[in-house]
C-alpha cells in the first residue's frame, strides 16, 4: 500500500531545520506484512531528543531512514503467524523489539535484546528484512518502528497491546518518555520510599523521570536545567526544588538542600557536562543512573578513588530496564488511577508536515513532547 511519511534524508544539516529541511514528507510504498508482522494505522506519534540525535548526526543511522520511534496504533492487519495481537487493537510501539530467546532475553532484560539491537542498527525489522519502498528502492527503518507515517509494517514484538479507552496522543507516551524515565527510577536504579532524587534534564523522559520519582515516594525530588520554562514546568509537576543548571553554585546549593548530596541523580540528556554534574551531586554511596543518549564519541571524566572510597553506583538505564508487556500496562493504570500524570508531559500537537519545525522547537528547548496526530 502507499501513504505519506517522513523520510530523513541526510544528517547533520544546519538549523533552523525549517529551510534546510533534512526531512522531506513522500509517498512511500509499504511491502505486505511478513511472517509475525503487522500493518499499524499510526494514531500518534511523539517527537523525541532520540531522534533529534539523528538528524543533527549524533547518533548516526543508515540513510535514508522514515523516522520516528515513540507512537500508538491500531492493528490493520496481520501477517503469517502474527498470533499475539488481531486486527482493531489498539497498541503502543516499543523502540527495542524482543525476540525472546536470546540470552538478555531470557534473563528478563528485552531492552538488551541483540537481534532487536542487531536489526536497530541494520535498519531493518526484526526478521531482517526492510518493507518500506521510496521510489522502487528499499529505505531504512527507525529502530524497527518508523512511526512518522500514516501506516507502518512492524515486528509484533515491537508492539504492546493497551487498553482502547487510552487516548492515542497520550498513549504514545508509553513507548518511549515514561518507559525509559519511570524505568529508570523503578527498574534500572530500585529507587527504595524516602530517598532523595535529582533529575538532570527536564524534557519528556526527565520529567516522566520526576513523575515516577513521585510516585516511588520519593521525599525530596530536585529537577535540574536550563529552561526556566522547563523549570517552572517540574515545579508543576512535583518538584520540591529546581535549580538552574547555568549556576556555577548549583552543586553547593543542591548538597546544601540534601545534606550532602542525593541518594540517586538520573542524568537524562545525554551530554558529558550532564553526566558529570549528576555524578557530583550525588552523595557517598549514592547511584547515578543515565538513561541519555549522547555522540558516541563523548567520553565522561570520574575521579576513581572517590568512586571507590565513597562506593559510588553508576548505572546505564536503556529502555528503561523494562519489560515492554508487562511495565506499559501496569504504568497505565498509574496513570488511568490519578498517581502518574503523564498528560501533562503533552506540550502540543502537530501536524506531520511541520516536522521539521517541531524539530526545530524541540532543538531549542521550547517543547517537552509534540506529537504528531494522524486522522
Amino acid at each position: 500500500m502507499k501513504c505519506r511519511a517522513a523520510v530523513l534524508n541526510k544528517m547533520g544539516a544546519p538549523r533552523p531545520y525549517m529551510k534546510s529541511k533534512p526531512i522531506t514528507i513522500e509517498e512511500i510504498e509499504l511491502d505486505e506484512p511478513g511472517d509475525g508482522e503487522v500493518l499499524i494505522k499510526m494514531g500518534a506519534a511523539g517527537l523525541c531528543h532520540s531522534d533529534l540525535s539523528v538528524v543533527n548526526g549524533s547518533r548516526p543511522r543508515s540513510l535514508p531512514m522514515v523516522i520516528g520511534h515513540e507512537a500508538s496504533a491500531i492493528v490493520e492487519k496481520l501477517g503469517p503467524n502474527a498470533h499475539d495481537l488481531e486486527v482493531g487493537d489498539h497498541v503502543a510501539a516499543v523502540f527495542v523489539p524482543s525476540c525472546g530467546s536470546c540470552i538478555p532475553c531470557l534473563e528478563g532484560r528485552p531492552a538488551l535484546c541483540e537481534p532487536g539491537a542487531i536489526a536497530n542498527a541494520n535498519g531493518t525489522l526484526l526478521s531482517g528484512k526492510k518493507r518500506i519502498k521510496l521510489k522502487g528502492q528499499y529505505v531504512c527503518h527507525h529502530v524497527g518502528v518508523s512511526c512518522f507515517a500514516e501506516y507502518a509494517v512492524v515486528s509484533q514484538k515491537s508492539l504492546v497491546k493497551i487498553p482502547s479507552n487510552v487516548p492515542l496522543d497520550l498513549a504514545a507516551l508509553f513507548g518511549c518518555a515514561v518507559i525509559t524515565g519511570v524505568g529508570a527510577v523503578v527498574n534500572t536504579a530500585k529507587m527504595p520510599m524516602g530517598s532523595s532524587a535529582a533529575v538532570i534534564g527536564l524534557g519528556g523522559t526527565g520529567l516522566a523521570a520526576v513523575l515516577g520519582a513521585k510516585a516511588s515516594g520519593a521525599k525530596t525530588v530536585i529537577g535540574i536545567d536550563l529552561s526556566d520554562q522547563k523549570l517552572k514546568l517540574g515545579k508543576e509537576l512535583g518538584c520540591d526544588y529546581v535549580l538552574n543548571a547555568s549556576n556555577p553554585e548549583i552543586i553547593t546549593d543542591l548538597k546544601e538542600i540534601t545534606n550532602g548530596g542525593c541518594d540517586y541523580a538520573f542524568e537524562c540528556v545525554g551530554s558529558n557536562k550532564a553526566m558529570e554534574l549528576a555524578y557530583a551531586v550525588t552523595r557517598r554511596g549514592g547511584t547515578t543512573c543515565s538513561s541519555g543518549l549522547s555522540d558516541p564519541k563523548d567520553n565522561f571524566s570520574v575521579q576513581h578513588v572517590n568512586l571507590v572510597a565513597e562506593e559510588r553506583t553508576i548505572k546505564g538505564s536503556y529502555l528503561g530496564s523494562c519489560v515492554p508487556r508487562r511495565d506499559i500496562p501496569n504504568y497505565i493504570q498509574l496513570q488511568q488511577n490519578g498517581n502518574l500524570p503523564v498528560d501533562d508531559l503533552m506540550s502540543e500537537h502537530i501536524k506531520l508536515d511541520d516536522v521539521n519545525e517541531g524539530f526545530d522547537k524541540l532543538a531549542s528547548g521550547e517543547t517537552v513532547r509534540q506529537l504528531i496526530m494522524f486522522d
